[in-house]
């Protein structure tokens, strides 16, 4: 008898959840050995993509623009899935710019979004249960 197989988790990383885990030591990298590891499977659209190479251009961040492109080219694109929304109509969170996490879950079929942002946080009628890393790290870890 084979082992039984793991359903991966598919999720839509908030944009600092995702620079944190590529820039940064600690609880949130860890969230990069899961997705390496074909444990969690990335939720991407056009919107997060652009933001997050926006973000990793941040001056306070020193990084190089082959740099950037290596991160995306070797640490984010192969383990992620890009998807292209149907509607933005539908308003979900106080801060529009957060929307756009909600739209991709839902296009992506996802099983969370993962954020350390409050107002994604309390948000209770996204229909994408949304949760911390630290709520990610235990569940993947019960795995």
């Amino acid at each position: 008898m084979g082992q039984e197989s793991v359903r991966k988790i598919r999720a839509v990383l908030d944009t600092n959840v995702i620079v944190s885990a590529l820039l940064f030591e600690g609880e949130t990298s860890r969230l990069m050995d899961h997705w390496k590891q074909g444990r969690l499977t990335l939720i991407l659209s056009p919107d997060i993509f652009a933001e997050m190479v926006r973000v990793l251009s941040y001056p306070k961040f020193q990084l190089e623009e082959e740099e950037i492109k290596t991160l995306l080219e070797e640490e984010i694109l192969p383990y992620a899935e890009i998807v292209h929304l149907k509607s933005k109509r539908k308003k979900y969170a106080r801060d529009p710019e957060d929307d756009k996490f909600i739209h991709t879950a839902l296009a992506g079929n996802a099983d969370f979004i993962i954020s350390g942002d409050r107002h994604l946080l309390e948000l209770k009628d996204s229909t994408v249960p949304i949760k911390s890393v630290r709520e990610i790290l235990d569940l993947l870890s019960r795995r």
